[in-house]
C-alpha cells in the first residue's frame, strides 16, 4: 500500500532551519525507511509566493500567480511511502514528527492503475 504522508505549512510563520542534531536524526531516519523500501521520494514545497494557480471554469483557464491569500492549510513538506497497512504509515509519521519535534502529518492512500477495479462492461 502506498501513503502520501505530507505536513501542514503556513507561509506566514517560518519554520526556523533544523539544528545539526536534527539534520542527522532526520538523514539517519531516511536512510533507514529507504533500505526498509518504505521511502519511494520525498520534498518540500516552495512558498505560494512562487506557485501559480490554474482554474478552469465555462470551457476557460484563468491563470493566477501566487500568493494564495485565500489558503488556509498549506502543504510543507511530504514523503510518498510503501507499506503493509495503514498502522504501519502512522508509525513512521509519529517517528518523523518527533524527530522535528513539532508539526502535524496527515496520511491519505495513494491508488494507482493497479489499484483500480476491473472495467464492468
Amino acid at each position: 500500500m502506498r501513503f502520501l504522508m505530507y505536513t501542514i505549512g503556513d507561509d506566514s510563520t517560518p519554520i526556523p532551519p533544523p539544528s545539526p542534531k536534527e539534520m542527522a536524526e532526520m538523514g539517519k531516519f531516511m536512510e533507514e525507511a529507504t533500505k526498509a523500501g518504505v521511502l519511494l521520494v520525498t520534498g518540500a514545497m516552495a512558498p505560494t509566493s512562487q506557485g501559480t494557480t490554474v482554474r478552469f471554469s465555462d470551457g476557460k483557464f484563468t491563470v493566477t500567480d501566487g500568493p494564495y491569500t485565500e489558503a488556509k492549510e498549506l502543504i510543507g513538506g511530504w514523503a510518498l511511502v510503501q507499506v503493509a497497512s495503514k498502522a504501519e504509515a502512522l508509525d513512521w509519521a509519529k517517528r518523523f514528527l518527533r524527530i522535528v519535534g513539532r508539526g502535524e502529518s496527515r496520511i491519505r492512500q495513494v491508488f494507482g492503475p493497479e489499484d483500480a477495479m476491473p472495467n464492468r462492461a
